[in-house]
């Protein structure tokens, strides 16, 4: 009798966790995936800043967590072969890495070159689906993963020129943006771009900077610009040049600042990295930040939440 009653409780009990398992692996689908967001790691990767304290720290920490399928990074990244080489010792060679133009890329016609070459012909990084308008080809593109297409920005592009502007969204970035947006058909929308729209100070410690001199400088551009992204469903736009992390619902898109990432480079704000995870129709983002408090680990401030259901 005892037998029996033990033999039925083992089964329920088996019941019930091969029903937990089900319903888990019914919550991954085909367009699961995850990737990965730094920005604003300057001159603090390298053969010569080779330290947990730098750069190298938020790659460790970022293999640890998991990076996904790509990483992209919202500008101020120079040089960016700096970058690369420490993306290549930890995370691997064969590791995506999309590039956004920041201002300090703009400074030098070395690093602009570089990242004219990474992406040569404006075709050359993986899953692009439209390079940029003329004399932007290789620093404006979109790509499409699984179902998500991703845009990204240069915002020193005048119509001819990619590094001959502060900051802005042109008519001739504008147009481009405005007929790719009208292309796509995919459930997640993203788009990068260097500076913020709607300047914010840092969540933990209210470090505020660039306040009245992003995208806000040209106020009428800038509210141009949030508009098309409304209008298209875009769920984010991610940027950096602040070094602090903030993230806000500005009416019915997120604008995510993805901070700096060069460890004690900067103290004034802490260093950050951000993954997100999309599963089907939500976008979850996790956000790791590290206090400086001489163990650089992100695991000082760690962050969930849902941007997408």
């Amino acid at each position: 009798m005892k037998s029996n009653l033990l033999l039925r409780t083992r089964l329920l009990l088996l019941l019930i966790v091969l029903s937990s398992l089900t319903i888990f692996s019914q919550t991954k689908t085909e367009n699961s995936f995850r990737f990965s967001v730094f920005a604003d790691t300057r001159v603090f990767a390298g053969p010569e800043r080779d330290t947990d304290e730098y750069f190298k720290g938020v790659l460790l920490a970022l293999k640890d967590a998991g990076p996904g399928e790509f990483v992209i990074s919202p500008g101020d990244i120079d040089p960016p072969s700096n970058i690369r080489w420490t993306i290549d010792k930890y995370l691997g060679e064969d590791f995506i890495w999309y590039p956004v133009v920041g201002n300090h890329e703009t400074d030098s016609s070395a690093y602009m070159e570089y990242l004219r070459e990474y992406n040569k012909n404006g075709t050359t990084l993986p899953y692009i689906v439209n390079a940029g308008p003329p004399g932007s080809e290789e620093t404006t593109y979109s790509f499409d993963y699984k179902n998500a297409h991703f845009i990204v920005l240069n915002e020193y592009y005048d119509g001819k020129c990619d590094i001959c502007l502060s900051g802005d969204i042109t008519d001739p970035l504008y147009n481009w943006l405005n007929d790719d947006l009208s292309k796509t058909d995919k459930e997640h929308i993203f788009v990068f771009g260097h500076e913020p729209a709607f300047p914010q100070p840092d969540e933990y410690n209210y470090r505020f900077r660039h306040e009245r001199n992003s995208l806000n400088k040209y106020r009428e551009n800038r509210d141009r610009f949030w508009n098309l992204l409304e209008e298209n469903k875009v769920k984010a736009y991610f940027c950096g040049h602040t070094h602090t992390y903030s993230a806000v619902l500005i009416n019915t898109v997120w604008q995510i600042d993805a901070g700096h990432a060069r460890g004690k480079g900067d103290t004034g704000s802490p260093s950050t990295f951000l993954t997100l995870d999309i599963d089907s129709s939500s976008v979850n983002v996790t956000v790791y930040r590290d206090k400086h408090d001489g163990v650089y680990d992100y695991k000082d401030i760690v962050k969930k939440y849902t941007i997408a259901k």
